[in-house]
């Protein structure tokens, strides 16, 4: 009798399709759950997702807009961006916040770990908290065409109740921030 948390598909043989410094894509024969061949393919993410909601101390925060390449659209959110596998992520999301809000925190809290999209990814996410704020100035990188708004945090949890904010980080951190706020 196999434990209901064992893994029922059986990897036969695996190949890459495609591999660039940020992923590689993975083609695999398998059988699946019923025994039955099939092929899965996966991406596997060489960094990790990092996600920071900046709060100063009268609760206003500040989001990030950028043309999302993928999507081709605009998106707001909040700063993110990647983080090195090996590297303290806390090092990572304060590299982020100076780098795309010029903000430096003095006090940071992780207030939730997820996989984005775990039926085609490995994506792994973490997402900060960061408050005791100092201002200096942005870093962006080179491929980051950013606009930086300050706004009160209401205003962003409104937007992703009206369905202004659609990316996925963003979304769950600022939910997550929200329960938190009212002692959920």
């Amino acid at each position: 009798m196999q434990n209901e948390e064992s893994n029922p598909w059986q990897t036969l043989n695996t190949s890459i399709g495609y591999e660039n410094p940020w992923i590689k894509v993975q083609h695999n024969e398998v059988l699946n759950p019923s025994g039955k061949p099939g092929i899965y393919g996966v991406v596997h993410f060489k960094n990790l997702a990092i996600g920071v909601i900046p709060l100063d101390s009268e609760n206003n925060t500040w989001i990030v807009g950028q043309y999302r390449y993928a999507l081709n659209q605009y998106s707001w959110e909040i700063p993110e961006g990647g983080g090195k596998i090996g590297v303290d992520p806390l090092d990572s999301a304060k590299r982020e916040l100076l780098e795309e809000c010029g903000l430096i925190a003095h006090k940071w809290e992780k207030i939730m770990e997820m996989h984005l999209s775990n039926s085609t990814t490995d994506e792994h996410s973490l997402v900060y908290v960061a408050r005791d704020l100092e201002h200096t100035e942005s870093e962006p990188e080179e491929t980051e065409q950013l606009i930086i708004k300050k706004i009160p945090f209401e205003e962003l949890y409104q937007m992703v109740k009206r369905g202004e904010v659609t990316d996925g980080i963003s979304v769950a951190a600022v939910l997550k921030v929200k329960l938190m706020m009212v002692g959920l």
